[in-house]
């Protein structure tokens, strides 16, 4: 128990890291209805911009600021795989994420990079974890603040209509293929940014660090929408669910990593979470619903 308690801190930092990219997926998933599997590349393209831009004297806010442009660039690529060359959506995410990795290997020059806080100026480190849950914390809040403003815009409302009703946003004179464009921008411009901070906690960046992002932004978003849909209904609330889900998912891991799981057995385990977090609703209203109807018929 000492050994877990000592674990939770850890597991909250990097949950609120990682809650980063849950939000950006969740405007694909939710918001956008767009299956988009870019995360995997751009989230370890965020990293690998800003670990460099770090190792060459830049100013590690300057270096997030490049690290969310290239996400957005990544982002840009699927959407004009998917809008202008009529690519499915899966399909143009694998694209963006299969060529990232050739991307992502130039930017760094080799497979890896590392930083050390010691040498360098670093806004979060696993050697100081408060304060990293303090950043994260920080820039979970502001940047679901920022887009809780911008969705309530026009252009916001827009991007919401279209992933609502195409047919009817279309009606409405609205260009849905500009809007998905938008939407996927900005989620891989968060990845990015995630990445950017998830290197630098770890004091690494590496082309295979993003292996597996999508399962756990979709592990964070369906956790924070099971547990927490029915009290939070307001939209920045739902988003914030998001990033609670990804600390819930990482205290499950701590958990069941100090129940003695193998590490190799991390990425099928994070597969059942989600696959279990994704049936529950269906279940629910599957096996209660017909619960329900039994009961209006015995009322009768």
């Amino acid at each position: 128990m000492e050994a877990l308690l000592n674990a939770l801190p850890g597991s909250v930092a990097q949950g609120l890291i990682w809650g980063i990219l849950a939000i950006g997926v969740y405007i694909t998933y939710k918001v956008l209805d767009y299956a988009d599997l870019t995360v995997d590349g751009s989230l370890a393209t965020g990293g690998a911009v800003a670990i460099m831009c770090i190792v060459g004297g830049m100013n590690p806010y300057l270096a997030m600021a490049m690290a969310f442009g290239a996400g957005m660039l990544a982002g840009l690529a699927t959407g004009l795989f998917h809008t202008i060359f009529g690519i499915p959506p899966i399909l143009s995410g694998i694209l963006t994420q299969l060529g990232l990795y050739s991307v992502n290997m130039r930017i760094l020059g080799k497979s890896n990079q590392a930083v050390s806080v010691d040498q360098f100026e670093l806004l979060v480190s696993l050697r100081y974890i408060q304060e990293a849950c303090i950043t994260a914390g920080i820039c979970c809040l502001a940047i679901t603040m920022i887009l809780y403003w911008f969705f309530g815009t026009e252009l916001g409302a827009a991007v919401r209509a279209t992933g609502c009703n195409q047919n009817m946003a279309r009606a409405q004179g609205i260009n849905t293929s500009t809007q998905k464009v938008l939407g996927l921008v900005i989620s891989n411009g968060l990845a990015g940014i995630s990445g950017a901070l998830y290197a630098q906690y770890q004091g690494s960046a590496d082309v295979n660090m993003g292996r597996g992002a999508i399962v756990i932004g979709l592990a964070a978003v369906i956790i924070g929408e099971v547990v927490f849909g029915k009290i939070f209904h307001n939209f920045a609330l739902r988003m914030l669910a998001a990033v609670l889900g990804a600390i819930a998912y990482y205290i499950v891991i701590a958990i069941v990593l100090q129940l003695g799981l193998s590490t190799n057995d991390l990425k099928l385990f994070s597969a059942l979470i989600v696959a279990l977090f994704l049936a529950i609703p269906h279940l629910k209203s599957k096996y209660f619903a017909q619960t329900g109807r039994k009961g209006g018929k015995a009322d009768a």
